[in-house]
Parts: C-alpha cells; sequence; structure tokens
C-alpha cells in the first residue's frame, strides 16, 4: 500500500506540444523520482525547485524509474549523482546510451521505409542522414533492468506491468493492495497517447506494430481495478475502464475511416495519411505517419486489407473482398 502523502507530483515545462510533463517524487525505501523531464535548462530548474519545495535536494534522490524513453521522461537523467540506481525496461538502453551506431540504423531505417510507405522524395531528403544526439535526451544507461512481474522492494512493492505501445520501453507501475498505479504515457486524461513507430532491435525480424500493442495494454490496464493512475501529462485518473472503452472507440472509428478509403481504391500508407491529416501531415509527419501505419496494422491484423509491392517496391494497400465493417 502506497500511502498518499508519500506521493508528490512535480510538473515540468518542457519544449513539446504538450507543454508540460508530470514527474513523481515518491518517499519509499528509497527517495524515488519516477521520471526525470527533458534535459533542458528550464526544465532542471523546475525540476530542483519543486523537490526543494517538498524538503529535498536533487542530491537527495536515490533511485530513478522510467516509464519509458522518450525525451520527455528520460532527458535530465545526466544530472543525477552517479550511485542512483536507474531502472527501466531493456528497450529503454539503445536511446538511452545513444551509441552512434544505433542513431544512424535509425534514421536510415525511417528514411528507407518512408520511401516504401509511398512518402515522396521531397520530404524524405528532408529527413537527417545522421544525428549525433537525440535531443533534449541524455546519455547515461540503466543500472537495473526491471520487466513484467518484477515487484519493487524499494518502492512500497509496486507491481512492473509491461504496456507497450506509446514506446516498446513502456512499463506501468501498479499497487495491488490499493489499486493506485504510476502510468506514464498509456492513458491520458486529455488526448489520446501517440503509438510512435520504432525500428526493430538487434535479432528481431519485424517491426513493433504499436497500435496493436496500445490496445492491447489499455485493455490490460482496464480489467484492472485501478482506483487512481497517476499519468505523464494532465490530472489523474480514477475511470480508468470507462476512458479506455472512450479511447478505444475512438481509434476503432478512425480505423473504420480507413477501411473505407481502401475500399474506395488502393493506397498508400502516405496517402492514406493525407486524407486523414490534411492539414498538419507536413509538419508533424513522422507522428501522423506513425498514427496512420498503426491504423493500417490493425486493420490488416484482423484480415480487412492486405499488403502488395508495386514494382517501385512502394506498398500499397487493398482491401480484401471479404472485408466488412467491424
Amino acid at each position: 500500500m502506497i500511502p498518499t502523502n508519500k506521493i508528490h507530483s512535480i510538473t515540468l515545462p518542457v519544449p513539446y506540444a504538450m507543454k508540460t510533463v508530470n514527474v513523481f517524487l515518491v518517499e519509499g525505501d528509497l527517495l524515488t523520482l519516477i521520471d526525470t523531464g527533458t534535459n533542458t535548462p528550464e526544465t532542471l530548474e523546475a525540476l530542483k525547485s519543486g523537490i526543494k519545495a517538498i524538503g529535498y535536494d536533487l542530491s537527495d534522490i536515490e533511485q530513478v524509474i522510467l516509464t519509458h524513453h522518450h525525451p520527455d521522461h528520460s532527458g535530465l537523467l545526466e544530472v543525477f549523482k552517479e550511485d542512483v540506481r536507474i531502472l527501466g525496461h531493456e528497450r529503454n538502453k539503445p536511446y538511452l546510451t545513444q551509441e552512434q551506431s544505433f542513431l544512424d540504423y535509425y534514421n536510415e531505417y525511417f528514411i528507407e521505409n518512408a520511401k516504401k510507405y509511398g512518402v515522396p522524395s521531397l520530404f524524405v531528403q528532408k529527413m537527417p542522414r545522421s544525428i549525433k544526439k537525440i535531443p533534449y535526451s541524455c546519455k547515461r544507461s540503466l543500472t537495473d533492468v526491471i520487466s513484467e512481474g518484477d515487484q519493487l522492494e524499494s518502492l512500497f512493492n509496486v507491481k512492473v506491468l509491461y504496456t507497450p505501445g506509446h514506446a516498446t520501453s513502456h512499463i506501468a507501475l501498479y499497487s495491488e493492495d490499493d489499486g493506485i498505479a504510476f502510468g506514464g504515457d498509456l492513458l491520458l486524461d486529455k488526448v489520446s497517447s501517440n503509438p510512435l513507430l520504432e525500428p526493430p532491435l538487434e535479432g528481431e525480424l519485424e517491426r513493433p506494430k504499436p497500435l496493436i500493442q496500445y490496445n492491447q495494454s489499455l485493455q490490460r490496464i482496464a480489467a484492472l481495478p485501478i482506483s487512481k493512475l497517476y499519468t505523464g501529462h494532465g490530472d489523474p485518473v480514477t475511470d480508468v475502464k470507462g476512458l479506455v472503452e472512450i479511447r478505444l472507440e475512438k481509434q476503432r472509428a478512425r480505423a473504420e475511416k480507413v477501411l473505407e478509403m481502401i475500399r474506395k481504391q488502393p493506397l498508400t500508407a502516405f496517402e492514406v495519411c493525407q486524407m486523414l491529416f490534411p492539414k498538419i501531415y507536413e509538419k508533424q509527419l513522422s507522428l501522423t505517419l506513425s498514427e496512420t501505419i498503426g491504423q493500417l496494422d490493425y486493420l490488416e491484423n484482423l484480415g480487412f486489407i492486405r499488403l502488395d509491392e508495386r514494382n517501385d517496391g512502394i506498398l500499397v494497400y487493398k482491401a480484401n473482398e471479404h472485408s466488412v465493417s467491424n
């Protein structure tokens, strides 16, 4: 059981559309920070001030737990003392250590796949061929790997739930005694999380399918007796099951819209993206293409559409004749 007076929410400014991120200082057997905020001076100052208002200093933090690897949740890892424990899922590692070979692979993967998904060369040419560092992130790895089913004695014995979708490294922390949970970006009160495309890691033959993973993770937490879900952005969620139903219904409606497009004519992922997001796809191509491919994965998994390759190597989605609306 986690005493609520031991949980302290700190809201930090971040240079993203969401504007802020929530991190949590929890007074367990080890003074623990769940997530960190971005690696920017403004975020760091806000974190120091927030911790100080609770009665501690940054140097008092003994343990950091990452819900996932995105910079607004992991970017400030470098500011903590050397002996701090840093816990997270195994899949955080390449995004935290940022070996140049991984950064090169990451960028080349998306450039090559953008071409396959029908993204015009004008857009592909704007994609970076290599980067030295992921913006607003860190270069510091985990000290301890945690995974599905682990229980953390240092933090009121919370259970680790592997909840991929928004990121393949994503976990949630769940207290079985009282239903309190820390959900990162899995379920947010005001907006839907983006299931983001990631390349397959070493030894994997296929890329992860984020929307399918995300739906499964949402369904999983909806089945748990969660009393309060502390979230990475916005206010805590108390009706997890009800909100999950709303999110899944919205996703099904968008998939239905995509299916109707493809029933009319075969389309590339980029063409679907343009039709789904006509006002923002150019400025937010990565996010909108991720969302689009997620919907296409979902429909393909249900057998409503299939994927064909044209002579020029571009992938085209076609409706199956037997497909019906779900």
